[in-house]
């Protein structure tokens, strides 16, 4: 068996009005090399540009991969690791039966994660972190880009 490369992703999303134009970014380092992505959209939510923010970094792998993706939301990372287990048993609804919001994108954040060996970190954000602040940085260009689009 081959050893997987390993690769750290830090992501980031942001919303300038929360629905409102937001973005998405991407800091995805291998070794010394490194690729940022960002991205955005006019109408969205802060927890959807978080959500694209993972699946976007995923994606952008072209192979099987140990990843280590940091993310300072306590949504994606509390959704990952505790709620999705019941969402998926239960039809993708909540424990009051609920349709779970975002479903689409838990999805696709599963799909894009299926290549993949990844360790979910969470990290504070906007506390100094290097690439939690660039991946911030990206996200609220790409925001404030979709603001002006």
């Amino acid at each position: 068996m081959t050893e997987l490369s390993h690769v750290e992703i830090a992501t980031d999303g942001a919303c300038k009005g929360n629905p409102g134009p937001g973005g998405w970014g991407v800091l995805i380092r291998m070794g010394t090399r490194e690729k940022e992505l960002s991205g955005g959209e006019k109408l969205t939510t802060n927890n959807r540009m978080e959500l694209q923010a993972a699946i976007e970094g995923l994606n952008a792998l072209k192979r099987p991969c140990r990843v280590t993706l940091s993310t300072d939301s306590r949504y994606v990372m509390d959704g990952l690791t505790k709620w999705i287990h019941g969402w998926r048993k239960n039809g993708w609804r909540t424990s009051d039966k609920k349709p779970v919001k975002n479903a689409e994108l838990w999805q696709a954040l599963i799909d894009a994660a299926a290549p993949h060996r990844v360790e979910w970190v969470w990290v504070k954000g906007h506390a100094g972190h290097p690439d939690n602040e660039r991946a911030d940085r990206l996200a609220s260009d790409a925001a404030d880009a979709a603001r002006r689009g």
